[in-house]
């Protein structure tokens, strides 16, 4: 059985990090809620690729902030901020994806 990573998170929002990239921001309910993603390697560069369907070295950054209870994903974004073609100049509809996340319940 899993559980939506909503559940544990309370905060999943999308952004520029500049032309170039789009971060992701995941800030959790709880420490043991945290601690249990990160142990089970719930985010890797193959998953949030598949996820976004990109190549996993387009995943530039997943970085982990303990005092905040937070991850931090960057990826590159398909077309530049504001370029030809791009349909989000502020990166800000690009969470919906990680919505799809489950990880297992406890036992």
């Amino acid at each position: 059985m899993s559980i939506p990573i909503s559940d544990v998170v309370q905060i999943i929002r999308s952004k520029n990090a500049g032309p170039f990239e789009i971060t992701f921001d995941l800030i959790f309910k709880s420490k043991e809620s945290f601690e249990k993603v990160l142990q089970l390697e719930v985010f890797t560069r193959e998953r949030i690729a598949s996820l976004y369907r990109i190549k996993p070295e387009d995943v530039l950054c997943i970085a982990s902030y303990p005092p905040a209870l937070a991850l931090k994903i960057t990826i590159a974004r398909r077309k530049p901020s504001g370029g030809i073609g791009e349909t989000d100049t502020f990166g800000a509809q690009q969470h919906a994806p990680l919505l799809d996340v489950t990880i297992p319940a406890e036992r």
